[in-house]
């Protein structure tokens, strides 16, 4: 018996897959997760930059940072 040919998937809709009737993974577009990805990045240097900004500048001369430094750098 011949299968039936099956539908092409839409390239931009995900692909849910199923294990025991439950969803279990996602298979997305490669542009879509390297999207995600760069979004996420994003919300985490925003999320570091505000909590950066709470703190009080602290300036301090070249040589007090490399005395600070030493051996590290």
């Amino acid at each position: 018996m011949k299968s039936k040919p099956r539908a092409k998937a839409n390239p931009f809709s995900p692909e849910i897959i199923m294990t025991r009737g439950k969803p279990s993974a996602v298979i997305i577009p490669l542009d879509e997760y390297r999207d995600m990805l760069a979004r996420l990045e994003d919300a985490e240097d925003m999320k570091t930059l505000k909590s950066l900004r709470k703190k009080p500048l602290r300036f301090r001369s070249l040589d007090a940072f490399l005395k600070e430094t030493a051996g590290r750098v």
